[in-house]
């Protein structure tokens, strides 16, 4: 199956440009009959009469992360029955999540002998105390004697950070250097060290911290926000003491691991024009905040989404202007289907930060993804008037295109894109290549097509959706067959997992003739994308075929209740009525169906 990308440009702040953001959605809880009809946050508190309907509203809510309203729902649960200690606490996780700091803290502090919830009022409160100046309060608070490393490191790091507050800052810069632990320490170590060094003035130590950091690839690959702060931390070090070539060497030491990010150029350009930019930890409060970013960006994963937005909406607490931490909160809204959220959090990001930029393309992909697609299109029009050089902006406006089916102004924005890149691309263009090629593909100028993705696969040789998207193509225009038919394979091959490449291979299968086979790869495509209108038609022909029409039916029947494109409808309620016309007629009128799917860029981390 050809897949139409809708380019994500990150999920993370410190990964790649390109990033496939994978939406979750958790399972909802028994709910209250009444959320059928109305919206939660239209529905009047003064209609719930019960504990147990305030109760059902709020866990509702909180499982839809819907925060605002599982506060509403929780305090009204709490009215009827105010000493429910499991109403109560989560009552103040839904206020850390929705941002609500200082109330979440005040109940922090009545729930603080609550074993079950120890961990995050003891942190919720020591940053209460560092905030507010009170350090012998928070030494207190976040001292831990528990099993867990992880832990462990948390609060030893943030110990380290209030003696700094409290002016001791020789002695908790020696206590991190001390720190003992497994190996994964080491970069959340090391970069702790080296801007702690660096703001207390031990310039000597701050390098060696930092380099240390940047040069543990390992650990950049685990922790790729922390790496990416400690190559702004160096540069902006050196650059600070005025070793310009130092600055943009370590600039150019983070390019080695993450390709193309925006702040690394935003800084670079700084630095080259003589400025000296500000350090990223000037005091304890931003280090502590820092660490349950660091922690927090680490364990960004699906799965792991809630814990990581309580860590960021806390670091954020503590931090507020803190660009990073708000980009990934908002990346994090848009996997948990929270689009609005996103926007609000992207907004937030302060106009002056490298990292503004990144804040401003996503929150037009934002736009579109609620429904807002003119706001999109001409937001993203502002940004590429703004600055045509910055390559990102293309990508964006292209995806957005994509998703409106408007493929002339799609091919347009590319040909700009390329003019842009000039006769030289490199490795990371390929994706510009390819979304033109499809692009002319969709518009049916195959001439102008093809070139595009042999040129996306010579700077970028293995990349799989190239491959299957040129690939489908020959087989499906019976073009080169046997040459098409091996780039599917090779693309399986390096996906093995993606129903839609895998698809493509039983396609092509079906198109050669070779119904067993086909049979066999379109099985193992249902498998891993079951709901698939299109992988269950085609599904249904090769049955077809094989002599098992009753289970095409079926098949048929799936693709349907699938939601297909509207012009697939007719198509398959004709094949679910008559079956399938003989091979020969068959053959002449193949159509490709292409669905629209989000493309990774080959370098993201998984």
């Amino acid at each position: 199956m050809r897949q139409s990308p809708a380019i994500r440009l990150l999920t993370s702040t410190a990964i790649v440009l390109m990033l496939g953001l994978t939406s979750t959605t958790a399972t909802r809880a028994a709910e209250p009959a009444q959320t059928e009809t109305v919206g939660l946050e239209e529905f009047d508190l003064a209609q719930i009469e019960t504990f147990a309907g305030a109760f059902l509203a709020a866990r509702t809510a909180d499982t839809d992360r819907d925060y605002e309203n599982a506060v509403r729902f929780y305090r009204k649960a709490l009215d009827f029955s105010p000493n429910e200690l499991a109403i109560q606490e989560r009552l103040m996780i839904a206020l850390f999540m929705n941002g609500d700091f200082n109330e979440g803290a005040a109940l922090a502090e009545e729930l603080k002998s609550n074993r079950a919830v120890e961990r995050v009022t003891s942190i919720a409160r020591g940053f209460k105390a560092i905030r507010d100046g009170q350090y012998d309060e928070a030494l207190t608070i976040l001292k831990y004697q528990g099993p867990n490393d992880l832990d462990r490191l948390m609060n030893e790091l943030l110990i380290a950070w209030t003696r700094a507050g409290k002016g001791e800052g020789k002695e908790a810069l020696a206590s991190i250097q001390e720190l003992d632990g497994p190996s994964w320490y080491k970069i959340f170590t090391n970069y702790n060290a080296g801007v702690m060094a660096a703001m207390i003035g031990d310039v000597d130590t701050a390098r060696k911290r930092l380099t240390d950091t940047v040069t543990d690839r390992p650990g950049g690959a685990t922790a790729p926000d922390t790496f990416a702060r400690a190559v702004i931390a160096l540069a902006t070090l050196e650059a600070s003491v005025g070793n310009k070539q130092k600055a943009l060497d370590a600039i150019s030491a983070g390019d080695e691991l993450i390709s193309n990010y925006a702040p690394f150029k935003a800084l670079r350009d700084r630095i080259e024009a003589g400025e000296k930019p500000e350090p990223v930890v000037a005091t304890a409060a931003q280090g502590a905040a820092g660490v349950l970013f660091s922690i927090g960006g680490a364990l960004n994963r699906e799965g792991a989404e809630d814990t990581v937005m309580l860590y960021l909406q806390l670091a954020h607490a503590l931090d507020p202007q803190s660009a990073d931490t708000l980009v990934l909160l908002g990346g994090i809204a848009e996997s948990t289907e929270r689009l609005e959220k996103a926007i609000e959090f992207y907004s937030m990001v302060p106009v002056d930060s490298p990292m503004r930029r990144i804040s401003e393309l996503q929150l037009g992909l934002t736009l579109a993804e609620t429904g807002k697609v003119e706001e999109a299109r001409e937001h993203l029009q502002g940004l590429i008037a703004a600055d045509p050089n910055d390559i990102r902006s293309y990508l964006a406006y292209g995806s957005v295109l994509s998703s409106a089916e408007d493929y002339r102004a799609m091919a347009e924005n590319y040909d700009r894109a390329i003019e842009i890149i000039g006769p030289n691309p490199n490795r990371s263009h390929w994706s510009v290549f390819f979304q033109r090629g499809i692009a002319y593909e969709r518009l049916k100028e195959w001439e102008k097509a093809e070139p595009n993705f042999h040129k996306a696969l010579e700077l970028n040789p293995d990349q799989p959706q190239v491959l299957n998207y040129l690939g489908y193509s020959w087989v499906d225009m019976n073009r080169n067959l046997q040459e098409g038919l091996e780039m599917i394979k090779k693309a399986v091959e390096l996906r093995p997992d993606d129903g839609y490449i895998v698809d493509s291979l039983g396609w092509a299968y079906y198109r050669l003739g070779r119904f067993d086979d086909a049979v066999r790869e379109l099985e193992r495509a249902i498998e891993l994308r079951a709901g698939d209108p299109t992988i269950n038609d085609h599904l249904g022909d090769a049955y077809w075929r094989v002599g098992r029409k009753l289970e095409a039916v079926y098949q048929w029947k799936r693709a349907l209740a699938s939601e297909p494109e509207e012009a697939e409808v007719p198509k398959i309620q004709n094949k679910i009525n008559n079956g399938l016309p003989p091979i020969e007629a068959d053959a002449a009128n193949a159509t490709t169906k292409p669905v629209e799917e989000p493309v990774e860029d080959a370098d993201r981390k998984s």
